[in-house]
């Protein structure tokens, strides 16, 4: 994904949204312990991509990671675990 910085984060979305709704399905069911670790790190990912795809945030990662945050917490649906509540957690925290 992070190799993705031509992509808007609406194809990001399009792209991986299966993907994630699947794992969802099987972690969820089968090691519901480890779900938060594998969506965790989808989060992160999605933090490399803006770091690489803005300039203003290449530098800044508590910035990428607010922004992020932000954006989850404006557009839940955009991706299946934002959905679940899972949220880069910067974003909810200091966002203001």
């Amino acid at each position: 994904m992070h190799l993705k910085p031509d992509l808007e984060i609406n194809d990001l979305s399009r792209m991986f949204n299966a993907s994630i709704r699947g794992w969802i399905n099987y972690y969820g069911h089968f090691y519901k312990s480890q779900l938060y670790n594998v969506l965790g790190h989808m989060n992160d990912a999605l933090v490399k991509w803006a770091r690489r795809k803005y300039k203003k945030l290449e530098r800044h990662k508590i910035r990428a990671i607010r922004w992020l945050g932000r954006l989850a917490k404006n557009v839940p649906e955009l991706f299946a675990h934002w959905r679940l509540g899972i949220l880069p957690a910067a974003g909810i925290m200091g966002a203001g």
